[in-house]
């Protein structure tokens, strides 16, 4: 049983009847919470999603700059939450070229119904091609290992509530040095992307970790962040590998038990010589 005192503020008690195969008994579990949350960029709503209500104007500083809504985290002028009836509103302050950039999308987009992306109305905006990344750093395959461990320790909702996705930032030398947790994986991402860009660290330096597959859309999120290598617990789609190859990353696939496939980008895993 966890102590309630000490318990993320994310997450709920709800009364379930547990069955161990002999016998059912009432208990209280935790689970996580999750919220519509809607962006709104100078007073236009741009986007609804649902996410787990913690460290939102991280969310807000990283799904702006790998949405390509800012090309800077820079031009984010202001971040506020707001709470409304039964969701969330994040309102952020964006310079007026970008306001009048995405107000032509959305009157472009009014109507239509299906998007499964958010703000996308052609197979061009869907599929960005970010530039190539930088250099990157070198990282030994026991210490990617060690982040993933590292990782896990660092899922303090997923440990409560087994219902969350994780992304975490490995600097080599030093370990992780950031876990960020969200119901979404892109969610997730988007928190750890914002949290590092807040604290002036740069992606470029170090490795994302994820908890989930490495689909297209979260290589090309670490693409437009400037990371140069991401490594997933799960496997990458042949798309995700494409980009990748596209955009020189570092992406790893089934990382766990100390193995792992590099589907790109081998050259900055390196393996330590022999004894």
């Amino acid at each position: 049983m966890h102590d309630p005192a000490n318990l993320p503020a994310s997450v709920a008690p709800v009364v379930v009847e547990r069955w161990d195969g002999l016998a059912a008994r009432s208990v209280t579990e935790q689970v996580a919470e999750e919220v519509p949350l809607s962006l709104v960029y100078n007073g236009l709503s741009y986007a609804v999603m649902m996410a787990t209500p913690e460290r939102l104007e991280d969310f807000a500083y990283g799904f702006s700059l790998t949405e390509g809504i800012v090309a800077d985290a820079a031009e984010l002028r202001r971040v506020s939450v707001v709470p409304v009836g039964e969701g969330i509103e994040v309102h952020v302050d964006i310079p007026l070229e970008r306001y009048l950039a995405l107000e032509a999308q959305r009157r472009s987009l009014a109507g239509r119904t299906g998007c499964g992306l958010c703000g996308v109305q052609t197979l061009q905006q869907a599929v960005r091609h970010p530039p190539p990344v930088g250099r990157g750093p070198q990282i030994a395959p026991g210490e990617l290992h060690r982040g993933f461990e590292a990782l896990e320790r660092g899922q303090r909702l997923n440990r409560v509530t087994g219902a969350v996705h994780a992304a975490g930032f490995l600097l080599p030398g030093e370990g992780v040095l950031e876990v960020c947790e969200d119901v979404g994986r892109h969610n997730a991402l988007d928190k750890l992307i914002g949290s590092l860009l807040r604290r002036g660290l740069s992606p470029e330096r170090g490795a994302v970790l994820i908890t989930s597959r490495a689909s297209f859309e979260m290589v090309q999120k670490v693409a437009v962040a400037r990371a140069c290598v991401l490594a997933a617990i799960s496997a990458p789609t042949n798309l995700a590998v494409r980009l990748a190859h596209e955009t020189g990353i570092t992406l790893v696939g089934f990382a766990r038990s100390g193995a792992h496939n590099t589907y790109a980008g081998t050259q900055r895993l390196r393996v330590p010589d022999a004894p």
